[in-house]
Order: structure tokens, then C-alpha cells, then sequence
């Protein structure tokens, strides 16, 4: 007990306090901060925060047509919602429900407790492979870098839920207990449509050879893992009865961002890049064609896997915020470099950079938030 105490506390001081640093601009209504100009709204641009107030809707109506239409002025169609899926939003409404909390602190209660589960996963996760010092150090690292997975811990985002689902899936995946790396499989699909990939990075190595030479019951052991689709088909026939139609998530407007050939990123006139700054993508695709060569070096069969799976799928979304799509991956990258990531070249590295990651971070957060003039319906 007391073990798992130490280990509990700094894990809750890692997912509480960077989120609690980056709130308080905001919550002290301060004007600039390093000469960073600040709305003067108090919590609601934390609240506001995209996609965090669409996720309300989801959380006050669960689809439901009517009452979308009545209640809300958001100028989308009804079955755009679908591209949010029902996991983190019936959290949302669970919470607010039983505590009486209004849903905005609701959903960010929700995101901050997920992001303890996320942190805490991952400190699992690695503790497999460096001594509790430096298991914690690469903790730490993983609850303030990179800096959109700082952001979205600190505003109303499923990513928590969504990440820490798949660090613990794959988590439980490695040590052979098939049915808890289904049921968090599961779990992420429920909240994040990639989810799947998942599935099929599962199915991959159960698929190989070298695996069936080593596990020659495996596949029937690995069973559990089809609670993955299972859960997309759940997803599916919720959408079937609030929308009258299976697949309203792939008519859900502008919400796939999937394009061939690869790449296709550096369309500076596609809809959702807008831009031909885009150097630091050219980073994003380097680290994570390293951190998955370093896995295969080290025969990390499953994480290179998984990590394979879903940087593959980064290199076919056109958006802009492309980190936020390589968000499953980071853990995984961390786990690749850990050799070099405790050195003591690192820690000065990342007290330096520590600055620049926060700062982004609130000018980030500071011109992402939604306009909304009417909380009524969201409270």
C-alpha cells in the first residue's frame, strides 16, 4: 500500500500541477503574460477550447435532433456530431449528473482525471523498462511534452481518455492479459474513432509468424482483442437509432482527414492546412521514423508494431494540427529514447525548453476557444 502511494502521488503531482500552472493566466484574468496578449474571459476560454464545447452539446442532448437544433446556435449539420464519438461526452453527463457540477467543469473534470489515468498507464508502462528514478523522470517528461499534449490535458479534450486507453491496452497486450488490453481497447474506441488501428496493429502481430512460432495458443488467448470493433459497431448502432443511419460518422461533413497520395500535408490551399509554414512537420515525421526504427532495434515487437500503424496514418492526414493526430505515438517514442532521455544533456535540455512549452501553450489556448455568446444551453 504504501508503495503504491509513493507512486500514485507523484504521478498525481505530474498530471495536476502543469494543468493548474496553465489555467491560472486565465483564471487570474491576467492581462499579458511576457508580453502575450490574454483574453480577459477568465475559465471560459479554457472551457471554450475547440472541440471541448461540441462534446457539451453531445453531453446535454446525445444527438438527439430536436433539442440540437433548439438549444444550440453553432452553425453545423446535426450529423457532424457524429464525428464525436459518445465515451467522453456520457463521462461529461455521468459526472455533472451525480457531483451537480455544471457540465463546462464537468468536462474538465473528466479530462483531468483522464489525464491522471494517461500518466499513470504510462509510468506502468515504463517502469518496465528503467529503475523507479528514472521511470519517474520519463513520467514527467510525458506529462509536459509535447506541448499539444500539455494543451489538450488542460482544456475539454477526449485525448486523455483516448491516449491513456491505449497505452493501457497495449500495456496489458505485452504482458499477455488479453481481455484488459481489450476492455481499454475497447474504451478508446468508444471515444476516438483511430481506435482501430489499434485493432489492426493487434491482429498484425497475432498475425505474424514469429509470433505464432512463440504462442502457439495465442490466437485463441488474443480473442478479447475483437471487443475493439465490437465497441466501433456499439458506436455504430448508437448512431443508428439517434441519427437513423449506421454510418452517419462517415457523413459527418469535413471530419476525415485522410487524403492519398501521402503527404498530402504540404497542400497549402487544402481546407484544414491553410498555410505553407510547415517546416516543423518535416520534425514530426523524423522523430517518429526514428523512435520506430529504435523499437524494431530494440525488438519491441508490439509498440513498433502499433507505433508503425498509426505513424503510417499521420502521413495521409492533411491537417494541421498533425501533432495532435501523432498524440498515440509520443508514449511510445519515449519509450524508444529513454536511454538518451535521462541523461543529464536531456534534463538541461528540457528545463530550457520548458519556457517555450508553456508559453505556446497559453497563446495556443488563448486563440483556440470557441465564440459563444449564449452559455445557457451548455451549463
Amino acid at each position: 500500500m504504501t508503495s503504491k502511494l509513493k507512486t500514485l502521488i507523484p504521478v498525481l503531482i505530474f498530471s495536476l500541477l502543469p494543468t493548474l500552472v496553465v489555467w491560472l493566466p486565465f483564471f487570474l484574468r491576467i492581462q499579458n503574460f511576457w508580453s502575450i496578449p490574454l483574453p480577459q474571459t477568465g475559465m471560459e476560454t479554457i472551457v471554450a477550447n475547440y472541440d471541448g464545447p461540441l462534446y457539451l452539446v453531445v453531453a446535454k442532448t446525445f444527438y438527439n435532433a430536436a433539442q440540437i437544433s433548439q438549444n444550440f446556435a453553432f452553425s453545423l449539420p446535426i450529423q457532424y456530431y457524429a464525428a464525436h464519438f459518445p465515451l467522453f461526452p456520457l463521462l461529461i453527463r455521468a459526472l455533472a449528473e451525480v457531483t451537480h457540477l455544471v457540465y463546462p467543469y464537468a468536462m474538465l473534470a473528466v479530462t483531468v482525471s483522464t489525464s491522471t489515468l494517461a500518466i499513470y498507464f504510462f509510468y506502468k508502462l515504463i517502469r518496465q523498462y528503467s529503475n523507479e528514478s528514472q521511470a519517474l523522470w520519463l513520467t514527467f517528461i510525458f506529462s509536459v511534452f509535447p506541448a499539444r499534449w500539455l494543451i489538450v490535458r488542460s482544456v475539454g479534450s477526449p485525448e486523455p481518455l483516448f491516449v491513456g486507453s491505449i497505452i493501457a491496452s497495449i500495456y496489458y497486450f505485452q504482458n499477455k492479459k488479453y481481455l484488459k488490453a481489450g476492455i481499454w481497447g475497447a474504451v478508446a474506441q468508444a471515444t476516438k474513432s483511430p481506435a482501430i488501428l489499434l485493432f489492426a496493429a493487434y491482429f498484425l502481430i497475432i498475425g505474424s509468424s514469429a509470433i505464432r512460432k512463440s504462442f502457439k495458443k495465442l490466437e485463441i488467448k488474443a480473442y478479447p482483442i475483437f471487443l475493439i470493433p465490437l465497441s466501433l459497431l456499439g458506436v455504430f448502432f448508437i448512431y443508428q437509432k439517434t441519427f437513423n443511419n449506421f454510418f452517419a460518422y462517415f457523413s459527418s461533413g469535413d471530419n476525415i482527414h485522410l487524403f492519398f497520395p501521402p503527404f498530402q500535408i504540404f497542400n497549402y490551399s487544402a481546407p484544414w492546412v491553410g498555410t505553407f509554414w510547415l517546416e516543423e512537420i518535416i520534425f514530426i515525421y523524423l522523430f517518429g521514423v526514428l523512435g520506430l526504427l529504435q523499437l524494431i532495434k530494440q525488438k519491441e515487437t508490439v509498440l513498433a508494431w502499433c507505433v508503425a500503424i498509426f505513424f503510417v496514418s499521420t502521413i495521409f492526414v492533411s491537417h494541421r494540427d498533425l501533432m495532435r493526430y501523432s498524440l498515440p505515438i509520443f508514449p511510445f517514442l519515449i519509450v524508444a529514447f529513454r536511454d538518451f532521455l535521462v541523461k543529464r544533456e536531456f534534463k538541461l535540455a528540457l528545463a530550457f525548453i520548458l519556457i517555450p512549452i508553456y508559453l505556446f501553450s497559453l497563446a495556443f489556448i488563448s486563440q483556440n476557444a470557441m465564440a459563444i455568446s449564449n452559455w445557457s444551453g451548455l451549463l
